[in-house]
């Protein structure tokens, strides 16, 4: 179907045509989550998939589409600086709001739930194509699309103390890999955003956070002379602790631990910005 097709059910208030099979639909909808036309995957593919499952039009299918979503995030895997992003980074938007509709109505097995986390993770932590907005072609941005889908996990009744330890050293691993990318297109306030969803359980205590936050630190000091760029780590990781400390202190519906939250990422920015920071630094 051409986009005016889809253009036209936009226009209609992105209500389902009743005059075509919803899984014909869909099909031709996932395959427009990859194409490189901002104003096809964005404009169109994304915002009708993302209305119906909120809507519910996809309740006894849910299992299925989030599987096919998950699919998705093998296309192209490895690849970098090639169109096959897009795929890859909208199917786990879509997956995202999957995990919220049942985080809503409580729709799959916990089981499946956590299927997803374990296909999210896998991708997440793989990804090399970590571009934000690409000229001519709008927003790739998987690393903040997958921090929204580590988000939605983490708000899921399926995720447990121990799953959600697992999501903030997901989060510090594709922090901590070395990438060209530098994270400037926002992704780092969705990371942070992730990990408040994360405390905001109240289920992981400081002896877990303080040494993922040391973990962190450690590698959020440019050291070395050599050819490699050492902000291809350390800058990703110093714009994480700086939004994680500004939700900390400014969000609303903080963790129960905020105080003794915002003392250790002090601590770890303190530590990890001595030339600004120390009590020796130049005034």
């Amino acid at each position: 179907m051409s986009s005016t097709f889809w253009e036209q059910v936009k226009a209609n208030g992105l209500k389902v045509p009743d005059d075509r099979p919803l899984g014909d639909l869909t099909s031709e909808l996932t395959a427009m989550l990859g194409d490189p036309d901002p104003a096809v995957r964005d404009g169109l593919a994304y915002p009708l998939l993302a209305t119906w499952i909120a809507d519910g039009v996809y309740d006894d299918l849910l299992q299925g589409l989030g599987d096919g979503m998950a699919a998705g995030l093998a296309v192209g895997l490895g690849e970098d600086g090639t169109d096959s992003v897009f795929r890859r980074s909208f199917s786990v938007l879509m997956l995202a709001e999957c995990i919220e509709r049942d985080n809503a109505a409580h729709l799959v097995p916990a089981a499946t739930m956590v299927a997803w986390g374990d296909r999210i993770a896998s991708w997440f932590v793989r990804e090399r194509d970590l571009r934000g907005f690409v000229p001519g072609r709008g927003w790739a941005h998987a690393a903040a699309h997958g921090a929204d889908a580590i988000a939605s996990l983490a708000a899921s009744e399926a995720m447990g103390r121990l799953e959600l330890t697992v999501l903030l050293d997901v989060l510090a691993d594709r922090l901590l890999l070395p990438s060209p990318h530098h994270l400037v297109h926002g992704e780092t306030d969705r990371l942070a955003r992730a990990t408040m969803r994360v405390l905001r359980r109240d289920l992981v205590g400081l002896d877990v956070v303080e040494p993922w936050l040391a973990r962190l630190a450690k590698n959020a000091r440019a050291h070395g002379l050599g050819d490699t760029d050492p902000f291809e780590v350390t800058g990703n990781v110093q714009a994480f602790l700086r939004s994680l400390h500004l939700q900390l202190a400014l969000a609303p519906h903080p963790p129960a631990t905020r105080s003794d939250l915002l003392l250790a990422v002090l601590d770890r920015l303190r530590e990890s910005n001595p030339d600004y920071l120390s009590p020796h630094a130049r005034p």
